[in-house]
């Protein structure tokens, strides 16, 4: 079990999540737009982070 790949897989999958809100915020034009920002900036650096993550861990066996 590879922690390093796991671990990248969650924040991959947090990221989604944040970028999702955001997008339906944006779509259905809340007032709340800081937030929403806010969630999109975050839910792209976890996405990113993740996916970098999973990309340079080597599988061990």
């Amino acid at each position: 079990m590879n922690v390093k790949r796991i671990f990248g897989t969650l924040l991959t999958l947090l990221g989604v999540v944040g970028l999702v809100y955001a997008g339906i915020g944006f779509v259905n034009h809340s007032q709340n737009s800081r937030g929403l920002i806010v969630y999109g900036i975050i839910g792209l650096i976890f996405f990113v982070s993740g996916i970098g993550l999973i990309k340079n861990t080597k599988d061990e066996s």
